[in-house]
């Protein structure tokens, strides 16, 4: 399978599901993202606390929604 059939599958796939298991699963997704940015800030700052790194995954979920 070429990724373009793969794509084509989980398009079909979200298709057949309901709107609240749709929602469900990209709040699942943007959870994992953030644990993820965590990670990524924290090994990059191990001298940080708690809200420090808080505030670099917000700040850095902003970039990315292109809010300054």
């Amino acid at each position: 399978m070429n990724p373009q059939d793969g794509l084509w599958k989980q398009i079909e796939a979200y298709r057949r599901m309901t709107p609240q298991r749709r929602l469900q699963i990209s709040f699942e997704l943007y959870e994992m993202t953030k644990a993820i940015v965590r990670q990524g800030v924290k090994s990059q700052h191990a001298d940080w606390n708690a809200l420090q790194i808080d505030e670099e995954v917000l700040r850095r979920f902003r970039l990315g929604a292109g809010i300054p």
